[in-house]
């Protein structure tokens, strides 16, 4: 297997660079930053902070992970996936606390990419990323139905929790203002029937100039950007938290939280976009990146960023072939927030909902969800329900904690379950026809036969080893166990000690490489005796007949 380099793909590709190219990459980071203007507004605010860290977000860490990263048109920037996590850290420990966390979960990700840990992300069951993404979907669309409504909550409402905002509405619902709804239905429509108009102008962008125009013209009492947030149009700038063990102790939590994420979500795009361009990623490289874009992105203002699937895949059907592109996605980002980020302070909230409402059910993957129900085994679908559950009522470090840890004990039962530990019966062979293909085995000589990896979740089946007064050799066959355990080890071990107590011999067949290395580490192979261990059942019947 070729081993990944930890090298830009940036570097790469500029050895054949062209001029052609260049231009199909410009205007490919031209759409995807149009793309990316209302969402990174809308995400921003979803995420408890200002609109302009949102942009933030999209070009500082959308120019360095492009810059560093493994793929070549990963599009990076603020994400659905952080929406609720980042809120819930502004909340509780305010946005020095948020930048601390996003630092953090940087160098995490850097180590991961320099300790070449990128495959690891495999490792996390399907369940769990399909639970946590259809939660962290039903959160955000819990968290837009305020300003879909145009609710009005009592000053001092508790709202930072998921089910605290269930609770609000439940108790302000009678606030509703019919011309918010009106505007957030408009522009549902648009969002759910632009993409049949047109795939080259963003169904977000038509649906904002909408909403602008209907609250203008018709001087509608609806909520905008500018009656709650201020607005400004200044370049990031360097900002360092005040450093604390008791704060980066705080924090911790959340920044691994956010580390984690960040690999999965970048990953997982990458996996994608390599499907649709026919290429194939860097993956430690593109955690590196991660980290450095999401450092940057806190030290200048900005939120935690990831690889987008959306806008990445909106920058391979524009001809984004490159990083090139995913730069340019970033200087346009700069130029709009310098000359236009002002106007955003028009945009009605329930414009924003709507969108956020669009991304909610675009992530949500509910016919995965569905499918899965039906057709997953049980222990699977007790992750995805536990994990999808704890992410709504919970968050999501709870649910990816307990997920994991529910997935692994469930694996462990059904590995435990398919490890087997059978004694061969003895038959009179002139009962039976002959053809039959029955092993020799003499009187003295009792044949066990192990299948399935030998662990702590199984290793107490070798108590069920059991011998007559007449036995004098054991042999184990072990050509079906590709790996044993240190518990399992110990099991062996107090078996030969009944057995050495008993004046019986064990002999080993067919022990497999690990198995074997593990043996001969712990000092076993040398205890048990190297003649002992021959290299299949024949052999070892032989050499058993011999020892009486």
């Amino acid at each position: 297997m070729k081993k990944d380099k930890l090298k830009p793909m940036l570097f790469s590709v500029l050895k054949k660079y062209s001029g052609k190219q260049f231009a199909t990459d410009l205007v490919a980071g031209l759409i995807v930053a149009v793309i990316a203007l209302p969402l990174s507004i809308a995400l921003a605010l979803a995420s408890g902070v200002g609109p302009e860290q949102g942009v933030y977000t999209a070009i500082v860490a959308g120019f360095i992970i492009s810059f560093l990263g493994g793929s070549r048109v990963q599009i990076a920037g603020p994400t659905a996936a952080f929406a609720t996590i980042v809120a819930g850290i502004v909340a509780k420990n305010g946005m020095d606390g948020l930048i601390l966390a996003t630092i953090m979960a940087g160098i995490i990700l850097i180590v991961m990419g320099f300790l070449r840990l990128g495959n690891l992300i495999k490792f996390i069951p399907y369940t769990i990323t399909t639970g946590f993404t259809s939660g962290i979907a039903v959160t955000i669309l819990i968290g837009q139905i305020k300003d879909f409504l145009g609710l009005e909550y009592p000053a001092g409402t508790e709202t930072i929790e998921t089910m605290d905002k269930v609770r609000a509405i439940g108790s302000n619902i009678e606030t509703i203002n019919w011309q918010a709804l009106l505007v957030g239905v408009v522009c549902m429509v648009i969002l759910i029937v632009w993409p049949f108009i047109s795939e080259k102008i963003p169904g977000s962008l038509i649906a904002v100039v909408v909403s602008i125009l209907m609250v203008k013209l018709l001087d509608m009492n609806v909520n905008t950007i500018g009656n709650l947030y201020s607005i400004s149009n200044d370049l990031p700038s360097f900002h360092l938290p005040e450093l604390s063990w008791s704060a980066i102790k705080n924090v911790a939590p959340d920044g691994l939280t956010i580390a984690i994420l960040a690999a999965i979500e970048s990953l997982l795009s990458c996996v994608v976009a390599d499907s649709m361009i026919n290429s194939h990623h860097r993956s430690n490289m593109e955690l590196i990146a991660q980290g450095a874009g999401n450092i940057g992105s806190a030290l200048f203002g900005g939120i935690p960023a990831t690889g987008a699937i959306a806008r990445t895949a909106a920058n391979i059907k524009n001809g984004g072939r490159t990083p090139i592109a995913g730069m340019v996605h970033a200087v346009v980002l700069v130029l709009v927030l310098v000359f236009l980020m002002p106007y955003a302070a028009m945009i009605p909230m329930p414009a924003i909902a709507a969108i956020l409402f669009m991304v909610a059910y675009n992530m949500c993957q509910w016919r995965t969800f569905v499918h899965l129900c039906k057709t997953a085994p049980k222990s699977d679908i007790l992750v995805l329900v536990l994990t999808f559950v704890l992410t709504v009522v919970f968050d999501l470090v709870v649910a990816i904690e307990a997920g994991m840890i529910c997935a692994c004990v469930l694996f462990m039962k059904k590995m435990s379950d398919e490890t087997k530990i059978i004694g061969w019966k003895y038959f009179d062979p002139e009962e039976y026809p002959e053809g039959l293909d029955f092993k020799d085995v003499p009187r003295h000589v009792r044949v066990y036969e192990i299948a399935g990896p030998m662990f702590f979740g199984d290793a107490d089946q070798l108590a069920g080893v059991n011998f007559k007064d007449f036995t004098k050799v054991i042999v184990m066959r072990m050509r079906g166990v590709p790996a044993i355990d240190a518990t399992a080890m110990h099991s062996l071990e107090q078996l030969y000690e009944r057995c050495a107590a008993a004046n019986i011999t064990l002999v080993f067949s067919h022990v497999n490489e690990q198995p074997y290395k593990t043996m001969e580490k712990s000092g076993f192979v040398k205890k048990v005796g190297k003649e002992n261990f021959r290299p299949h059942i024949e052999d070892a019947l032989e050499w058993a007949a011999k020892l009486k």
